[in-house]
């Protein structure tokens, strides 16, 4: 059984993406906060209704994000 469902959050022009292919949704927030908003209330609404044994997901699965972080250069050559 899967325990952690995991996303990838990355920052857009103008909101915050959360991308998790482990239950093929995407979902966006103008703050960091809003996303994990939306994105509690999107995976709730995905596994309502679901067989999570099906599925291979644990009752209670945690949630577990990385956030991509866009570099900039620190030397110039």
């Amino acid at each position: 059984m899967k325990r952690i469902i995991q996303v990838h959050i990355s920052k857009g022009e103008k909101y915050y993406i959360a991308e998790c292919a482990d239950l093929s949704l995407v979902t966006q927030g103008k703050t960091l906060d809003g996303l994990v908003e939306n994105l509690q209330e999107a995976i709730e609404l995905r596994l309502e209704g679901e067989n999570l044994k099906e599925m291979g997901i644990s009752l209670f699965p945690s949630i577990l994000s990385n956030f991509e972080i866009q570099s900039k250069p620190y030397a110039q050559i």
